[in-house]
């Protein structure tokens, strides 16, 4: 089967001309352009983080480190007070014993 070339031809056309773009309108003398760089009559803003970003800083830099949050002598002194209410006898803690419940408590 052979096909016909001439009812395969393409179109020749021509290119169209575009319109030259219209310019930009004129600014108007009632409003009142803004400068690039800060005035001196307002001082540049502060700057603030949206709620809840920075405690989110917080708790990334409370996990990476790994002193305790506590201080030692506060903290046996809380756990001597809370065993005192549970049991009428006087206990002894060790020192090894109330730190890894600090390091337990502290995570």
């Amino acid at each position: 089967m052979r096909h016909n070339k001439s009812a395969h031809k393409r179109k020749l056309s021509t290119p169209r001309r575009r319109s030259p773009p219209e310019p930009p309108p004129p600014p108007s003398t009632s409003r009142a352009r803004r400068t690039s760089g800060p005035s001196e009559a307002s001082p540049r803003k502060k700057h603030r983080f949206r709620p809840g970003t920075r405690a989110l800083m917080e708790i990334r830099k409370y996990q990476k480190s790994t002193d305790l949050l506590l201080r030692k002598a506060p903290f046996s002194r809380l756990v001597r007070e809370v065993c005192q209410t549970f049991s009428r006898e006087h206990m002894m803690w060790q020192g090894f014993a109330l730190m890894a419940l600090q390091e337990v408590g502290d995570n």
